[in-house]
């Protein structure tokens, strides 16, 4: 699924719950063309934000508790987490300058 690296259900907690920097966590599924069309958006996200937010993949079909235990119904999903916390949400296919507004105000500068 490109560059970005992937997470699954065992390693949710370490990577994404534990952070200490904010984690955009884009949850999405092989057969998903939405989630294909994100992915350049994503990647090119994650490049600019290099020591300020970590971004990971995680597949929806293959860790489904994971998505059950925060709601994703839909897929594109976008989650933010700050603290372990989910903090902000976006779902679909949604464009660059949408995915900053919400990241950028959770972000020491």
């Amino acid at each position: 699924m490109g560059s970005i690296p992937e997470i699954d259900d065992e390693t949710f907690e370490l990577k994404v719950l534990q952070a200490e920097l904010p984690v955009l966590v884009d949850f999405g599924a092989e057969w998903c063309h939405p989630c294909k069309q994100l992915d350049p958006i994503v990647e090119e996200l994650a490049e600019e934000w290099v020591g300020k937010v970590k971004v990971f993949k995680l597949d929806v079909d293959s860790n489904v508790n994971t998505t059950m235990n925060y709601g994703v119904m839909g897929v594109p999903s976008l989650i933010l987490f700050v603290n372990g916390e989910p903090v902000e949400r976006m779902t679909g296919l949604v464009p660059k300058k949408r995915i900053l507004e919400a990241v950028e105000p959770h972000l020491d500068s």
